[in-house]
């Protein structure tokens, strides 16, 4: 049976880095009681000499008490919870009607004029014109009706019902002229035939 001896030297690289392991371990983890003590006795003559204050409801200037996870009671600590009192605003929570009264406030002398103008909402704007121009009809014979359509350079050919540059409706085709709808703002408007 072999044990791994056949490398000798690397049996005891492993057997120094274990125990190096095994060391850093334990001074990790092993309570040093000479820092640990001598930290909180350094700190506590500090807090003593300088204690901070604080204002109470009642306007007592008491020390702050660091927490500490001492079970015990601290008699101190309870006299000064005893010492404070409740001043309130003076309104009886268990009385109806302890509420103090609020003063109603001035109003402003308002002519008829100002009232009309405060409570007439604004006038609503008009719906903004279909920008298309008529120019021409796209007949086969068989088919429906189409025209043309232009807006700046771009050219549409739609029939009725058909939406051009999807924002309007061609609701119904005539020989002199096309009814057009706004499906946005909802508006109709009637585009000539116009030459050119």
């Amino acid at each position: 049976m072999k044990l791994g001896t056949e490398n000798r030297k690397q049996l005891i690289a492993l057997a120094v880095l274990g125990g190096i392991a095994l060391l850093s371990l334990a001074y990790q983890f092993w309570p040093s009681s000479t820092e640990t003590a001598s930290a909180p006795a350094q700190a506590a003559p500090t807090a003593a000499a300088h204690p901070a204050m604080r204002r109470l409801p009642s306007g007592k200037m008491v020390p702050i008490s660091e927490p500490r996870l001492d079970p015990t009671l601290d008699l101190n600590l309870l006299a000064q919870s005893e010492d404070i009192k409740y001043a309130g605003n003076g309104r009886n929570i268990f009385v109806a009607g302890s509420l103090p009264t609020i003063p109603k406030p001035m109003r402003s002398p308002v002519t008829d004029q100002n009232q009309a103008a405060i409570r007439m909402p604004p006038p609503v704007p008009p719906p903004p014109p279909i920008n298309l121009k008529f120019f021409g009809f796209a007949n086969k014979p068989g088919e429906a009706k189409r025209v043309f359509l232009v807006q700046g350079e771009d050219v549409f050919i739609a029939g009725e019902g058909d939406i051009v540059d999807r924002r309007y409706r061609v609701l119904h085709i005539t020989n002199t002229a096309v009814e057009m709808e706004d499906v946005l703002n909802n508006n109709r408007q009637s585009i000539p035939l116009t030459q050119g």
